[in-house]
């Protein structure tokens, strides 16, 4: 077995399931699952029907790893129209993938040189774990840089030394941020793009909530936009990954994409031909589809908006947190230990949230989630309502 296997830490929803074991939660009581950024809100029907019209007509063929050129055509054409002023080049610029997940960890194994001593890959903290996993089973550590609360979670980049930064070879980003709904601004782009200039690693921005936020005048910056907006031409080090999964309400479908440099792209898809990671036809003509309109991604915006309207008052006066930058997710403070908080909230009110302590890792003296957890406001507005309401409850009776 790879003994690199041993060092990844158990995903967080393990970690869920053993803190939840032998626990009973309240008898007539509906489960109400807040823990997993699964988004259910319907697929819309017009994806679901581009999807049966590939399976049709395109599964007597492999697919290629490059993805046809219509689907890179029409994700580029997004990416330009979402983040002006970058200009995206289809046929060398952008890669279709199987979700960004898949494509996360994937790209550290091409980026990461376990060769260099004391080689390092920066992730936020807390994070999704992916990134964690992705550096250490391709032999190097992760770096983690804390979010500050005093800040709304704004992670301290001006914290990393530049030992820590000459051996870095990828920093992964994730914004808008999960968990806590953080986005970058084109000063921080412009932050680490110069760190990025001056010590030569890759930048891997995580962008698969880009599409869930409050202001519809003000959607949130993504780094090809901030780069173009910095003159980058050609976006140096940088890759992007977006998705269909939140934005479009299909996670099943698997589809996402990579974008941005060149030569990181072409490296990219050499690994990938090896690996075996090919869109097929079906799911490409259902991402077609979704990537070409619009409306159905505002329509789920507003579901999104009228739950935070609604709830996070309501939360708020119980559970200190605030409606994020971007994202589905409050971020909450809790009366006292954050596990023990959701163990007990199941217990008594037969809710799922995911304890903030498991999202992330002790750094700088300190594991940031610590207090907090993370709720996915991805049920319906009902659902969500009466999650809250039984949270509130169970805050009252811990005070």
């Amino acid at each position: 077995m790879n003994p690199l296997l041993q060092r990844l830490q158990p995903y967080p929803f393990e970690r869920l399931r053993a803190l939840h074991a032998g626990v009973a939660p309240a008898a007539g009581k509906t489960p109400i699952n807040l823990s997993i950024g699964e988004p259910r809100h319907p697929t819309p029907p017009f994806i679901i029907e581009a999807l049966a019209r590939g399976a049709a007509t395109g599964l007597a063929n492999y697919p290629t790893t490059r993805g046809a050129s219509r689907l890179r055509e029409t994700i580029a054409g997004w990416l330009v129209r979402r983040h002006p002023p970058a200009r995206i080049d289809s046929e060398t610029e952008v890669l279709p993938v199987l979700g960004s997940r898949e494509a996360l960890f994937a790209f550290a194994q091409v980026v990461a040189d376990p060769s260099r001593p004391g080689s390092v890959v920066v992730v936020p903290n807390p994070f999704y774990q992916i990134y964690e996993g992705a550096a250490l089973l391709a032999g190097v550590e992760a770096h983690c840089v804390n979010a500050d609360p005093a800040e709304r979670f704004r992670h301290r980049w001006d914290a990393v030394t530049d030992d820590v930064w000459r051996r870095t070879q990828l920093l992964y980003v994730c914004s808008p941020d999960n968990p806590t709904g953080n986005v970058l601004g084109l000063d921080d782009w412009r932050r680490l793009f110069e760190l990025s200039d001056r010590h030569g690693f890759a930048i891997a921005s995580d962008e698969c909530y880009s599409e869930i936020y409050v202001d519809e005048s003000g959607p949130p910056l993504g780094a090809l936009g901030a780069s173009a907006v910095l003159g980058r031409v050609g976006h140096p080090r940088l890759v992007v990954f977006g998705s269909l999964s939140k934005r479009s309400n299909a996670p099943g479908l698997r589809s996402g994409f990579v974008a941005g440099d060149a030569k990181l792209i072409d490296a990219f898809l050499r690994y990938r031909t090896y690996h075996g990671s090919a869109m097929s036809a079906a799911v490409a003509e259902a991402s077609i589809a979704a990537w070409s309109d619009e409306v159905h991604v505002v329509a789920n915006r507003a579901l999104y908006v009228a739950k935070f309207a609604q709830l996070t008052p309501r939360l708020a006066a119980a559970l200190p947190c605030s409606v994020p930058d971007a994202g589905f997710y409050l971020w909450a403070a809790t009366p006292g230990d954050d596990a023990k908080f959701a163990r007990r909230l199941y217990a008594d009110e037969n809710v799922l949230v995911l304890p903030g302590s498991f999202l992330g890792r002790e750094a700088a003296g300190v594991n940031p989630g610590i207090g907090r957890i993370r709720i996915a406001l991805v049920a319906s507005l009902a659902d969500c309502a009466e999650a809250v309401e039984r949270i509130v409850a169970c805050a009252a009776r811990v005070e």
